[in-house]
């Protein structure tokens, strides 16, 4: 049998949908799971005024299960004449059993019982009011004089098993078999039966399987857009925002005046999709303007959505091509003293401090990268990276930083260079976008981003479950893919020194600081690492190094091992290692006489310790070891390390000093999981 819940309520924001959709998975299974309650699958829907939950092919009930009980000691359970005590009354009544159903095993008392599996329909309608109401977003509120709090207000509630309904009832809101079609179709349309749902809801104006909804907003977007042979460009987010937004698809072509076309692309494509969910349309790669908006809205005529969009970007665009002329009637730089009224953040100085500190961190950086031959270009860049942030472009639409500052650079005939870099040192985005491409980007992206990262611990005020000051958990992820994209050999150690150096908080420990922002950083750094290597080859090469000294040693490292790890002798070359590790726990001592050695196989190990170069090359260090192999097994074979003789066994554990000294290059072994 299936099991549908839908929750109707007023609309919706879309990103409380997305993050409810995840929420209900994770708590639905969790019910199931603890109460050993067998499905297939489950699925989600949504829509602006509904999140609908169908569990499919839900077991009826719990399998009953057998279970053995014990109970109290022998003597708490027979007084002194082998008759049960209040004790025994006691647990044989709470677990509904008799003497007969009792026996002895190591002198307690046990029971076989029966518990009989309970009904999910019971299970569902205990926990279903609480699995909603603990749904957690921002800006919940009360309605009416109700204590309950929800993202808006529920209007509605349909909860149906096997086809029947299952009553029910959430924040006072009693449920039916009713549900609710489009605001302008229907009040109300009876749901016969689980599977017609979502055709029931489709005939009322309602698509409410997302997937079908968006791939609509694709196919009729792309429909209309080509009746005036035009392209669409869809940007995910947007897409996915624009599907929460809507239960019926009516895309709508509107137009603005042609003159707005000469502010920056950029501009008007931010205008129109950020601030207004339009998708702009594009004829051979070039912006028309033209825009396609969609409508949750039934019927043809459609001239005052046309009308109220048209005036609402008018309006928008003629902001913008204003603000965008009075910037452009200055200099980027002369934006420069400007900075020194902006606010960075409280006890860490204004903006003109924080680009004199970029401007010093990205000449530690070009020293560390070696790259003076493009030390102009980079100070230049970092000097003017922020300007843009008192243009009054800027100040309006904030999602244009860096973006408005290439263009402003550009029109100041700043270098070409330069001007990219203003732009990509916001660089990445979010998780998947792009790092910087070039140089002059990339260290300033990284000063501006280190710069951040210690001002918001300086100021204690580091990441928590609910709380990311300047989305510090993006910008560790912004350096560590700018590192490793680029190849750049970056000490983070030292740079951490350098930016807590020339901070402006007041800072009490700075060695405490800069351990907190080195753990915080090499936490990240593994979770991310985490997606491409496993986590006991990750704890290999972390445990003996710090890891972000040389992000990019620290991945060829994981690569051999990685290697290493799909080996078939790996476990025996594992298993060697891990004996001279576990034997020597702290030991460091490794200077050897060879005067000492009794055995032939302490002198074969040590000529063949003795030819190891380090030569930073992981691949042939991992090669030298897997032939050290045979060696330590010979040596174990036949010598004993802890010799009574002092001075011999002190001189064996530096013999595999040495050797364990060469194995922890690549990692500490004992940490794989074979």
């Amino acid at each position: 049998m299936d099991y549908l819940i839908e929750v109707g309520t007023e609309e919706l924001p879309y990103k409380f949908i997305l993050s409810a959709k995840k929420q209900l998975e994770n708590s639905f299974k969790k019910l199931f799971k603890e109460n050993v309650i067998f499905f297939d699958n489950i699925l989600f829907y949504a829509t602006p005024r509904r999140l609908t939950v169908i569990v499919k092919n839900i077991a009826q009930k719990q399998e009953d299960v057998q279970k053995i009980i014990k109970g109290p000691k022998v003597s708490v359970f027979y007084d002194e004449n082998n008759k049960p005590t209040n004790a025994a009354v006691g647990f044989m009544k709470k677990n509904d059993i008799t003497l007969n159903d009792i026996f002895v095993k190591d002198d307690y008392i046990q029971s076989k019982i029966n518990i009989k599996g309970r009904l999910t329909s019971e299970i569902i309608t205990e926990n279903i009011e609480k699995i909603f109401l603990s749904l957690e977003g921002n800006h919940f509120m009360r309605w009416a004089d109700l204590s309950y709090k929800f993202q808006r207000p529920i209007r509605w509630i349909v909860s149906m098993l096997d086809n029947k309904e299952l009553p029910i009832s959430i924040a006072k809101v009693k449920s039916s078999q009713y549900s609710r079609g489009h605001r302008f179709k229907s009040d109300s349309c009876f749901i016969p039966s689980i599977d017609e749902y979502e055709n029931i809801l489709f005939k009322n104006n309602v698509i409410v399987n997302e997937n079908k909804r968006k791939q609509t907003i694709i196919d009729e977007t792309i429909k209309l857009a080509k009746t005036i042979d035009a392209d669409v460009v869809f940007d995910e987010e947007l897409l996915e925002e624009v599907c929460e937004l809507c239960e019926w698809v009516k895309p709508v072509l509107c137009s603005f005046d042609p003159k707005y076309l000469s502010i920056p692309e950029k501009v008007i494509v931010t205008v129109m999709a950020a601030h207004q969910r339009y998708f702009p349309l594009y004829k051979n790669g070039k912006l028309l303007n033209k825009f396609i908006t969609v409508a949750n809205y039934l019927g043809d005529d459609v001239s005052n959505i046309i009308d109220g969009n048209v005036r609402v970007i008018k309006a928008r665009l003629e902001d913008a091509i204003f603000f965008y002329e009075d910037d452009i009637k200055t200099k980027l730089e002369d934006k420069l003293d400007e900075l020194k009224g902006m606010t960075f953040q409280k006890n860490c100085g204004n903006m003109f401090d924080k680009t004199m500190r970029l401007i010093e961190i990205s000449k530690f950086l070009i020293t560390m990268l070696k790259v003076d031959n493009k030390k102009e270009d980079i100070l230049r860049t970092a000097k003017l990276a922020k300007c843009d942030l008192a243009t009054k472009l800027v100040f309006e639409f904030t999602e244009l930083q860096g973006f408005i500052g290439q263009n402003y650079a550009k029109s100041s005939n700043e270098n070409e260079n330069v001007a990219l870099g203003i732009c990509e040192h916001y660089f990445p985005l979010n998780a998947k976008s792009k790092t910087p491409t070039q140089i002059e980007g990339q260290i300033v992206s990284i000063a501006d981003k280190i710069d951040n990262i210690v001002s918001i611990f300086a100021q204690g005020k580091k990441p928590t479950g609910s709380a990311d000051p300047l989305g510090v958990r993006r910008q560790v992820l912004g350096i560590v893919r700018t590192i490793l994209d680029n190849k750049l050999n970056i000490d983070l150690v030292s740079l951490i020194d350098k930016t807590i150096d020339i901070s402006p908080c007041k800072i009490d420990n700075k060695t405490q600081l800069k351990n907190q922002i080195i753990k915080f950083i090499e936490q990240r750094l593994k979770i991310y690492l985490n997606e491409n290597y496993r986590y006991d080859v990750l704890d290999c090469v972390l445990s003996n190094e710090n890891s972000i000294k040389n992000i990019n040693n620290l991945i060829l490292k994981l690569e051999v091992v990685t290697k290493l790890t799909k080996n078939s002798d790996f476990d025996v070359f594992c298993e060697n290692a891990n004996r001279i590790i576990r034997i020597l726990k702290d030991d460091k001592n490794d200077n050897i006489d060879t005067s000492l050695f009794t055995n032939q196989s302490e002198k074969d190990l040590y000529n063949k310790l003795d030819s190891f170069v380090d030569n930073k090359d992981y691949d042939k260090i991992a090669i030298f070891l897997k032939e050290l192999t045979p060696y330590i097994i010979n040596f174990f074979d036949n010598v004993l390390v802890m010799d009574k003789e002092e001075s011999v066994k002190n001189n064996r554990i530096a013999l595999l000093t040495k050797a364990k000294n060469i194995y922890f290059i690549l990692g500490d072994f004992t940490k794989i999981v074979n």
